[in-house]
């Protein structure tokens, strides 16, 4: 079996945020969350990344990621474009917003050639949790059995607006199924979530959530491949210019059609993220108190 690789989606411009969030610095020293991902993703035993970039920031991240990693880890880079589509596809007169997770994964199929990870690149997930989805992967296991990091929602929501955040219903261990929350917002311990903006609904700070930390074997490739074309005639259709091809989604397919498993990995360390340009200044400080403690070094994979 080939050894897990580690996919970083960081083709995302940060919209919310404003601005290239994937390289911004978080500490005094220059390194970005993507430093902090790539040393736990190292010392857990990962040693190939594939980082999933766009044409347009392929000298600024190379410059300030990727030329530094290939001391480090056997290094490729896909790029996720507009017009990586089937064949008789062509992008909407229009559309300039990315095809989603699902199609930015599904462009490193022929980068990948066995178990590997999902990460975003502006995410700081913390050690615990690359260990345990490097051992599920370094594990010879059936291609039907896949896994996932599930984190409990107080751990990942902020202070300065709202989030995303994929609601997961489990079942013995297994992931049964995922609901997109696109309006989660902070209420104390807990939280609430709006589908229309005016009327909330309650949510427990300790329902488990996914972070788009997936672990994979092959198979999920060859199903994101497969169901994308009947994706594209239906969102085609019905939203053109900002329909998404969601990771998740296809995930959720899977489990029910009973093709496959999702193993549910608790982790119950702090996520960290820069949906807004507020959260800097509180990434910047939790990562201060971390290195302080002896959970990093001040010097990372330089």
């Amino acid at each position: 079996m080939r050894s897990p690789t580690l996919v970083i989606l960081a083709a995302g411009m940060g919209s919310r945020f404003g601005g290239l969030k994937q390289i911004r610095p978080v500490d005094e020293r220059g390194h970005a969350i993507i430093d902090y991902s790539l040393f736990d993703a190292y010392r857990a035993g990962f040693r190939r990344v594939v980082f999933i970039i766009k044409h347009e920031i392929e000298a600024d991240f190379k410059a300030a990621v990727g030329t530094r990693m290939e001391k480090y880890f056997d290094v490729k880079y896909v790029f996720q474009q507009l017009d990586m589509l089937p064949e008789g596809y062509a992008v909407p007169e229009g559309r300039v917003k990315p095809w989603g997770t699902g199609h930015a994964v599904l462009c490193c199929k022929d980068a990948v050639d066995g178990p590997f990870a999902v990460i975003n690149a502006d995410d700081f997930y913390g050690p615990g949790a690359y260990q345990a989805i490097y051992d599920f992967l370094a594990q010879d296991r059936p291609e039907s059995e896949h896994a996932m990091v599930a984190y409990l929602l107080r751990n990942t929501v902020t202070e300065n607006g709202y989030v995303a955040r994929g609601v997961c219903q489990v079942e013995n261990g297994l992931l049964t199924g995922v609901t997109e929350r696109t309006h989660i917002e902070k209420r104390g311990e807990d939280a609430a979530y709006t589908e229309d903006g005016e009327t909330w609904q309650p949510l427990s700070g300790d329902v488990p959530v996914s972070m788009n930390f997936w672990g994979f074997s092959p198979a999920m490739l060859r199903e994101l491949e497969a169901r994308f074309p009947a994706w594209l005639d239906a969102s085609l259709k019905t939203n053109p210019l900002k329909g998404e091809y969601f990771l998740p989604s296809v995930a959720n397919a899977v489990i029910e059609e009973g093709l496959g498993t999702v193993r549910v990995l608790p982790c119950h360390e702090q996520w960290y993220g820069m949906t807004y340009k507020e959260d800097l200044p509180g990434v910047a400080a939790a990562l201060k108190r971390m290195r302080e403690n002896g959970i990093y070094p001040e010097k990372l994979l330089d």
